[in-house]
């Protein structure tokens, strides 16, 4: 994974406790989301209706349905994921804060649509991939 994925965790991170906007169940204020507004310069609008003009639900759903280049924003914004180190599993861990090494770096549960558990899984997962 790139150092600048790492920057891009942090950043996230920082944000995020600074009271970006946050939900879970919206394509660009969720965990991935984030992620991809950093990365891809792109607004969580902009996110948010390509993911809703692809008819995407879930950043997880959208990981198993990948299948390359439509011409479709969220394409873009999914390709900019993948190239950043990021695997289609590691998106599915993020949308879900579920990665077991990373949940583990945190220390206790976490629930996936909650701000705090979002920021303590980003900065874990920056360590793991720093430590790495």
């Amino acid at each position: 994974m790139s150092k600048s994925l790492v920057e891009a965790l942090q950043v996230v991170a920082e944000r995020l406790e600074q009271g970006a906007p946050y939900q879970w169940g919206h394509m660009g204020q969720c965990n991935c989301g984030h992620l991809a507004q950093v990365l891809t310069d792109r607004s969580a609008a902009q996110i948010h209706q390509s993911a809703i003009a692809r008819q995407t639900g879930e950043w997880s759903e959208y990981a198993n349905d990948y299948c390359g280049r439509t011409g479709a924003l969220i394409d873009d914004v999914f390709e900019a994921l993948l190239t950043a180190g990021l695997s289609r599993q590691d998106i599915i861990h993020l949308e879900n804060l579920s990665d077991p090494e990373v949940t583990a770096i945190v220390g206790r549960p976490l629930q996936r649509h909650e701000r705090q558990d979002a920021i303590a899984y980003t900065r874990a997962l920056a360590r793991r991939l720093i430590g790495r």
